[in-house]
């Protein structure tokens, strides 16, 4: 019996977490009550033209609660987005649309839409329900120095995604994704991430994002500036009327 309990044991450590132990503890690692900071966004098209958007951004609740103003370029200063995720129905997405005088309602079937012509779409902003996906763990990699968790994340039907399957890679130490590839329904590559992070006040925090639709040869670039935590955010913020509320700066 002892001999058995041994050598379970051993294989236990050989085989490691399986995908789904490792989303879970990305899932749940610490993060901070609130946050808000300034966002650059960055599109650059095929040409090489570039347009700079510029936001404010508040969330909560590991941003399952984000509102978004935007700043700049003037044609859009006043737009606002504002998302509340829900375990058990469908996330609220809504944009205030200033020239329209409207508040446009984001069903999940436009998910796969693109926020603000980036390469980021509704989904890609939304956390991933541990539920709604299945993991599969590949072979551990090294990604400039790092060492890392690999997995394969495969969207279930109830997820209603865009995407067939994503590869992340993790990063051990920190368990933050740091590259990430998306496939559309096709199974053909659709995006690729390039992602980093900072250490603030005992929380792992992205500060950069790196965005290619490979298939329309488009990139975004964001970053994350004047980040603040734990600040006392409201949570009656994240309101529809509060979207025609500019803040300040």
């Amino acid at each position: 019996m002892k001999i058995f309990i041994i050598i379970s044991v051993f294989a236990s450590l050989l085989i490691g977490q399986t995908g789904f132990e490792i989303a879970k503890m990305v899932d749940v690692k610490m993060s901070p009550k609130d946050m808000s900071n300034k966002t650059r966004m960055v599109l650059t098209n095929s040409k090489g033209k570039t347009r700079t958007n510029t936001m404010i951004s508040k969330t909560m609740d590991g941003n399952k609660k984000q509102i978004i103003w935007f700043l700049e370029p003037k044609d859009d200063k006043g737009v606002a987005f504002l998302k509340i995720e829900h375990d058990d129905k469908d996330d609220e997405m809504r944009m205030w649309l200033p020239a329209f005088k409207k508040i446009r309602r984001i069903s999940s079937k436009k998910k796969g839409d693109s926020f603000m012509g980036s390469d980021l779409s509704y989904e890609d902003m939304s956390s991933r329900d541990l539920k709604d996906n299945d993991y599969n763990r590949l072979d551990d990699e090294i990604i400039n120095g790092k060492d890392c968790y690999v997995l394969e994340v495969r969207p279930k039907k109830e997820a209603k995604s865009s995407y067939s399957k994503h590869i992340s890679w993790i990063e051990k130490s920190s368990l933050m994704a740091i590259k990430e590839n998306s496939f559309d329904k096709r199974g053909e590559l659709k995006k690729t991430k390039e992602l980093s992070h900072k250490l603030m006040k005992g929380y792992y925090l992205m500060d950069r994002i790196f965005v290619e639709d490979v298939q329309k040869k488009h990139t975004t670039e964001v970053s994350f500036e004047d980040v603040k935590v734990d600040t006392g955010i409201k949570e009656n913020l994240f309101q529809e009327k509060n979207l025609k509320r500019l803040p300040r700066m």
